[in-house]
């Protein structure tokens, strides 16, 4: 998970960004993405407590107290933070006091006046407040990269598992099963797998969640998933042509799926704009007349959420900075032949990139 010291360095980079704020020597925030981004603090999703966070006071000095109902899975004990007030909001004797959010709010603020909560629209302050964080969130630290590395190891599991056993007469739902057991598996802990485990007949369906369609001999089925551990996630992707080796006019696709992908990665470091990057994936197609048939980005920005910026897309006006972690998603989806996508997850650094999922990239291992 994060680091006490990345947490610490973040909330003092936050106050140096923001300071002065008039009328505040603190920050009271709620919002998840915030709390994990700049504590640590995570509810774990298995859990009867997820989707009930906590609020982080945050000082000047960037010390924290964190402030959480009682009835939360063990995971927020890894939150960094120098204080923490567990509000007792059911003890399983009594009825609860009122709603849980509320609850937690009320424990510093019984008189539910003049508390200002600064990461909550409809607080003055909090466009900039939310505008900062995720501009900071662009150059990821240290042990976010960590982070999404074991992310990517599991996911990397999955797309394993999905070669050696994605079989005709299987469910989309019965691989989105096996995958995402693998990818538990692989973490260590429960995990959520989310994405794409569909069938792509062509331009009509290029993707989408599971379903009980039965994978028919060469059919082209997308693998286009994310794992999500203490917030932070991947998310890349293999098309696997199942139970026949690929036609040629699938193996095309495949080629210049690839090719794309390469086109890209060659423009991929801070300081290029994300419009070179993506003219260069689709340049690839429009080189192969088949530029009509990607209909979608060339990529984006990928941490706490799914996506965010950078976004290279075709009225791209945004710059790679050293530290954002993006993907390349080249894709074409033909009419009568398939659809296709294929993905890698990259750290852009000053001197081009190094590529952080290592996951086959094959349309023929489903066989």
């Amino acid at each position: 998970m994060l680091t006490a010291e990345g947490c610490r360095a973040r909330r003092v980079a936050l106050w140096q960004k923001l300071d002065p704020l008039p009328d505040t020597d603190y920050l009271l925030l709620c919002d998840p993405i915030h709390l994990m981004y700049l504590a640590n603090f995570w509810v774990d999703p298995i859990s009867l407590g997820a989707g009930f966070p906590g609020y982080l006071m945050v000082r000047k000095d960037g010390h924290a107290k964190l402030l959480y109902d009682n009835r939360l899975p063990h995971s927020v004990d890894e939150a960094h933070v120098e204080e923490r007030r567990p509000v007792v909001w059911y003890d399983g004797q009594a009825p609860g006091h009122g709603p849980r959010q509320l609850a937690v709010l009320e424990s510093v603020n019984p008189s539910r006046s003049g508390l200002r909560v600064h990461d909550r629209p409809g607080d003055p302050y909090a466009a900039v407040v939310i505008h900062t964080i995720a501009q900071m969130r662009r150059q990821k630290a240290p042990d976010e990269i960590a982070l999404m590395r074991r992310c990517m190891e599991a996911t990397e599991a999955g797309h394993a598992w999905g070669r050696a056993h994605a079989k005709p007469g299987m469910t989309e739902l019965a691989v989105y099963a096996g995958v995402s057991g693998a990818c538990v598996q692989a973490a260590g802990m429960p995990v959520i797998v989310y994405g794409d485990f569909a069938v792509s007949p062509g331009p009509e369906r290029r993707g989408g969640p599971p379903t009980n369609r039965v994978i028919q001999p060469g059919d082209m089925l997308i693998l286009d998933f994310s794992v999500v551990i203490g917030g932070y996630r991947s998310d890349f992707t293999n098309t696997l042509v199942v139970g026949k080796k690929p036609a040629p006019e699938q193996q095309r696709l495949g080629d210049l799926c690839l090719e794309a992908m390469a086109a890209g990665e060659q423009e991929l470091r801070a300081g290029a704009a994300c419009l070179t990057v993506y003219q260069a994936v689709r340049g690839a197609f429009d080189k192969a007349g088949v530029a009509e048939f990607f209909p979608h980005h060339a990529g984006h920005g990928l941490g706490l959420t799914h996506p965010e910026a950078p976004f290279i897309v075709r009225h791209a006006n945004e710059t790679l900075l050293a530290g954002d972690v993006v993907t390349l998603e080249p894709g074409l989806y033909v009419e009568g032949v398939g659809g296709i996508r294929i993905e890698h997850n990259y750290l852009i650094t000053d001197q081009g990139y190094q590529r952080l999922s290592n996951h086959v990239i094959s349309l023929g291992d489903a066989v």
